[in-house]
């Protein structure tokens, strides 16, 4: 079989399609034929030894994926071979056959295809534990999203509406509000893709501000950081929610005096390491979000799909800021 690979930390330049061995399910497992991986920010960072977990190379990156049971481990009831399946969060699924474990491993209705499977959980699913799980956000809350085109920020956008909130959606191009809007957005700031001096973060401030009302904003959902946490947090209501999701523009430093005026929460969301330790919390999740997708509340938004010899372009759009919706790598 073959799998995308990484051999040594570099750019997504550095993968290489090889033929390797099947693996084979252990106790506890299933092995899925992949027809579809989905690609993230992380799978840029794990390549290159930024990510907090490095797994031993060579790897694949992918960490969700859809397609069909292909083998079972022992003690693995609750699927058949041949289920439509979605496995998130796994490990190597840039590949055509996968393990993971069976409790990560949720059948997918007949309706779903294989791409908008290997789209969802990982970006619904942390956007969904950021604001029901962390954020706790209300009908009628203001919610600001930056990056609110790419993958996670877009699902952010439709399940903040699905939660009853005002959302204004922040991105970089005209373009990109177009997607957010297209997906509920009420309201939408465009914000420069290059470095903030301290004059074009207060300007950008001002429009947050101006956008999300005189209350400032409910809950703020920051997949970006860099320069534009500060601009988001200024725009912060009293006893705001400040989401910490990830930093597709750097890790920011911030005045933690601005903390203490506003009485906000700066909260962080790391989904992954949340289904391992409450994995009852994270089936109820999950089975939440197959009921909005099938009531037609939520779809991922799959703009670009690339062959497995093309993952490391795929990621590399990603990398670039280039990327709107989802990005999936097609297994045939």
């Amino acid at each position: 079989m073959k799998a995308l690979l990484s051999h040594e930390p570099g750019g997504p330049e550095t993968l290489v399609l090889e033929d390797i061995s099947e693996p084979a399910p252990g106790a506890g497992q299933v092995r899925i034929a992949v027809r579809a991986c989905g690609v993230n920010f992380p799978d840029l960072l794990i390549i290159q030894d930024l990510y907090q977990i490095k797994p031993p190379r060579p790897f694949a990156p992918g960490g969700e994926i859809a397609g069909l049971v292909d083998a079972l481990g022992a003690g693995v009831e609750h699927l058949r071979i041949g289920d439509r399946v979605l496995m998130s969060p796994v490990r190597g699924g840039m590949a055509e056959k996968v393990v993971g474990a069976a409790g990560n491993c949720w059948k997918i209705p007949d309706s779903m295809p294989f791409d908008e499977a290997a789209a969802l959980l990982l970006t619904y699913g942390t956007a969904q534990h950021a604001l029901k799980d962390r954020a706790e956000l209300k009908s009628g809350e203001t919610l600001l999203v930056l990056g609110a085109a790419g993958g996670v920020g877009l699902a952010a956008v439709e399940l903040g509406k699905a939660m009853g909130a005002r959302v204004v959606a922040a991105a970089s191009s005209a373009e990109k509000l177009a997607l957010a809007r297209e997906h509920g957005a009420d309201e939408a700031v465009q914000y420069a893709r290059e470095a903030l001096d301290k004059t074009a973060a207060r300007a950008l401030t001002e429009r947050f501000k101006a956008a999300c009302g005189a209350n400032g904003a409910d809950a703020i959902f920051d997949p970006v950081g860099g320069d534009y946490t500060e601009a988001a947090l200024r725009a912060i209501g009293w006893q705001g929610r400040h989401l910490v999701v990830g930093f597709t523009a750097g890790i920011p430093r911030l005045p933690l005096n601005l903390t203490l005026l506003k009485s906000c929460q700066i909260i962080g969301v790391f989904w992954g390491e949340f289904t391992t330790r409450n994995p009852r919390l994270h089936a109820a999740n999950v089975s939440a979000l197959m009921g909005l997708y099938l009531q037609g509340r939520i779809k991922p938004a799959v703009t670009e799909r690339f062959a497995l010899k093309q993952g490391g372009d795929a990621i590399a759009r990603l990398g670039a800021r280039d990327a709107r919706g989802k990005v999936v790598v097609i297994i045939e």
